[in-house]
């Protein structure tokens, strides 16, 4: 993953329901500093930091009820042709593109399977400053029932190529821009995937060790979904923070 390019994600962020309990969870889990909002005019949203380089963001949810969850921003260079590409692929426009203070345009989608996502349209803030390391955003994966539509629909708005891997029982697709993976898709196949999961993007985190890392998220008061299991490209399991929402850490292979 590269950082802050057209097409690429870009920046990822959470809407909790407990904004100081999430800042405590995640700054002891990877040691993120939290830096404070920019003024009342930014309603509490806090950037996330690691070595002194911005990783992720975190807000309140917008309303009561919704449950807390991870987003991924893709970058872009225009939110409003992004907003239209999505309407005329087939996708929702969430919430049309909006102003962050002076950092940048972002908006709030669905894809045609149900699937949230947003874009990211850089002015002062590029994205995230730092990945690919411990404690930074590594990879975003879409998990969906329908991968053939969603091929179409991240193609018409994105321009992304596809390249398939066989990951048995399964096709695993990675998603290109100018032939580099940026991201990935995995196609909810099998037992494993509960009737009333909705397609969504997940979120990976790099770690050191996978099994500390989980034990230690589970000590904080958080949950493991899926225990740490080895793939061919590292180590991963699935957690919950404490207000549930779900992400993903990995101890990439070689590393």
């Amino acid at each position: 993953m590269s950082v802050a390019a057209a097409g690429v994600p870009a920046w990822v962020d959470l809407g909790t329901s407990d904004l100081p309990g999430a800042i405590r969870f995640y700054g002891e889990l990877f040691g993120w500093s939290a830096q404070p909002p920019d003024g009342p005019d930014a309603e509490g949203y806090t950037l996330f930091s690691k070595d002194d380089k911005l990783v992720a963001g975190a807000g309140s949810v917008a309303t009561d009820g919704q449950p807390p969850t991870w987003t991924t921003y893709i970058g872009t260079l225009d939110a409003q042709a992004s907003a239209k590409l999505v309407e005329s692929a087939g996708g929702t426009v969430l919430m049309p593109p909006f102003d962050v203070l002076d950092r940048g345009r972002a908006a709030v989608f669905t894809d045609p399977a149900g699937a949230s996502f947003a874009v990211w349209q850089p002015l002062s803030m590029a994205g995230a400053e730092l990945a690919n390391v411990p404690g930074s955003l590594c990879w975003n994966e879409l998990t969906t029932r329908d991968p053939e539509g969603a091929k179409e629909f991240y193609g018409a708005v994105f321009d992304w190529e596809t390249r398939d891997t066989p990951f048995p029982p399964i096709m695993y697709t990675e998603w290109l821009v100018e032939q580099q993976p940026v991201a990935g898709m995995m196609p909810m196949v099998g037992d494993d995937w509960p009737a009333d999961l909705p397609a969504h993007w997940m979120v990976y985190f790099a770690v050191n060790d996978c099994d500390a890392t989980a034990e230690h998220a589970a000590a904080l008061g958080g949950t493991v979904s899926v225990p740490p299991t080895d793939l061919p490209h590292g180590r991963f399991a699935v957690l919950n923070d404490p207000q549930g929402a779900f992400f993903s850490v990995i101890r990439i292979a070689g590393d």
